[in-house]
């Protein structure tokens, strides 16, 4: 991300387990200058307690879960706008 996080319209990022872990993602992306949206496929509010919590959702510019593969055009398309 830090390659294209200053160049780009946004970044569409589905961090998979790192969401509920990582640190370091958070720091990464707080860093850039493109915006970045966090997509989930799943409802992870219906999920485990622990995949509830994101680590890198305060850094990003919004969230986007539940909608299938449909959550990655939303993301595209929300940098449109």
């Amino acid at each position: 991300m830090q390659e294209v996080g200053f160049d780009f319209d946004g970044i569409v990022l589905n961090a998979g387990a790192y969401t509920h872990t990582s640190v370091a993602l958070q720091d990464c992306i707080r860093s850039l200058k493109t915006p970045v949206i966090e997509v989930h496929i799943s409802n992870v509010a219906t999920r485990e307690g622990f995949r509830q919590q994101s680590l890198i959702a305060p850094a990003c510019k919004g969230i986007i879960a539940g909608f299938g593969l449909d959550s990655y055009r939303l993301a595209v398309e929300s940098f449109q706008k």
